[in-house]
This record gives structure tokens, sequence and C-alpha cells, in this order.
């Protein structure tokens, strides 16, 4: 029996077109797909016969089995995707309700961690990668998707061609950030890594960029040889140097611009 959410039916294939058009992220895409897979499942049919009281059935049920708050919401904008933009129905899409939930204070590091986290790190590529997400304010996505040609010297920018929500934007680019990428861009060529246009940060095979979770596993190893006993990620660095910014006493509104937060 074929299952009533496959490419077979053309409903996921014109949500993945709908993705594409509005610049979503390969994860972004995945994460929706799998939301509206697990919706389809609990209905037992295709998912553009849900109806209002499907959608309460099916929140109700993920409440009652402890799934957390986050991950609910999670779900309610995969959902919500789906129900407005796939198939018009907005009128679903308000059923959906968001849970309320307090919220943790980013983790934070000094700037004495995060010079032994850097300091920590096994490679030049490493150190690199993990200074770009420090010291531009980067997301992890964003340090991986980055292209050699992103980084503008004369301007002393890094273009962010694939922001959150496929956003474009400036981010900064220190001298001293500069100086690192350029020992990088000079070891990679040395190691054969770089391509003619290609990745800043290439993985293994040259041809596909370094990814988020190789990055993570990178933090991680480096906060273990630094001592640091903080629980750490690539995103822990971004949080890091805007809270850096702000006690220097640049203006919020600047770092928000900077950092491709909307306000």
């Amino acid at each position: 029996m074929t299952k009533p959410f496959t490419p077979a039916t053309g409903l996921r294939q014109r949500m993945i077109e709908d993705m594409n058009m509005r610049g979503f992220s390969a994860k972004t895409q995945h994460d929706y797909l799998r939301i509206v897979e697990r919706f389809t499942g609990f209905l037992g049919r295709s998912p553009d016969l849900a109806t209002p009281e499907d959608i309460r059935r099916f929140q109700v049920e993920q409440r009652e089995a402890g799934m957390p708050a986050p991950a609910m919401n999670s779900h309610i904008s995969g959902l919500r995707f789906f129900f407005t933009t796939t198939i018009d129905r907005p009128d679903l899409s308000r059923k959906l309700l968001r849970i309320s939930y307090p919220r943790k204070l980013p983790m934070v590091l000094s700037p004495d961690e995060v010079a032994r986290l850097l300091g920590a790190t096994t490679c030049i590529k490493h150190r690199a990668a993990l200074s770009v997400a420090y010291g531009a304010g980067l997301r992890v996505a964003e340090v991986a998707s980055l292209k050699v040609g992103d980084i503008d010297s004369e301007r002393m920018l890094i273009r962010v061609e694939r922001g959150k929500g496929g956003r474009y934007r400036n981010a900064m680019l220190s001298p001293d950030l500069l100086a690192l990428l350029r020992t990088w861009w000079k070891e990679g060529h040395r190691q054969g890594a770089m391509l003619p246009g290609g990745w800043l940060f290439p993985g293994q095979n040259p041809v596909r960029p370094i990814t988020t979770r190789q990055l993570s596993r990178i933090v991680e190893d480096a906060a273990k040889v630094a001592g640091l006993t903080k629980r750490i990620s690539p995103h822990t660095l971004r949080h890091s140097f805007a809270t850096h910014l702000l006690e220097d006493g640049v203006d919020i509104r600047v770092i928000q611009v900077c950092f491709g937060v909307e306000y």
C-alpha cells in the first residue's frame, strides 16, 4: 500500500518545491518533511484531508506523550507551512497552538575561555572555522556553507549568502580573522583541499563542504582538550561574541543587524 505522503502522491514534491522557492536550508526541509510524515502516520491518510479535530487530537497526543515544548513548536512550524503554503488551508493552520515555556539563557564563554577553545583545536582549518563562528557571529550552517569568494578583503566583510530563512547579509571581518583565513587558504591549497571557487571549509571530499555535525564534533573535542566543563556547541561561539560586543558598548540594534536577527 502506498504511503499517503510520498513523491508518488505529488504532495511531498509540491512541498519541496514550495520550500525551495523560499530558500529553506536542507536541514529545515528535512525537518519539515519529517514532521508532515509523522502527522500523516498519525492520521493514517493523506495530510491534506486533515480536519480541525485531527489537529487538536495530534497536539493532545504529543503533549500526553511528553514531547518537549520546543519540539512541539517545531512541529507547529512545519505543519503551518504545509497547511498555509502547500495546500492553501490557513484555516487549519490557525488551529495549531504554540506552547509557551521558559527559555534558558544561552551558554556564554568568557574571552579567555574562547581563546583556550580556539587554541585547543588540532589544525589550522578547524581553528579558522571556529574563529569565523566567533569572530563574525555566524551560525554553524552559515560557516559550513561559506565559499572562498564570500571573503571580501577589500571591504573587510564576509558575505553570508544563505543565512537563516534564505536571507543575505554581510558579516564583519576583522584584520586578525582575515590573516588567519589567509593562512588557512595557503595551507588548504598546499594540501589540495581548495578547489577553484570552492568551499572555504571543504569536507573530506573537497567537492562537498564540511558538515555541521563535523563542526559540532570539533567544538566538543576542543572543549575537552581545553578543560572546559561547560556544555559547548558552535552556537555558543556566536552567543559569546554577541555578548562580548554588548559588554563593549556596541548598540544592540547594530549587533542584531550584523548577526542577521530581525527586531
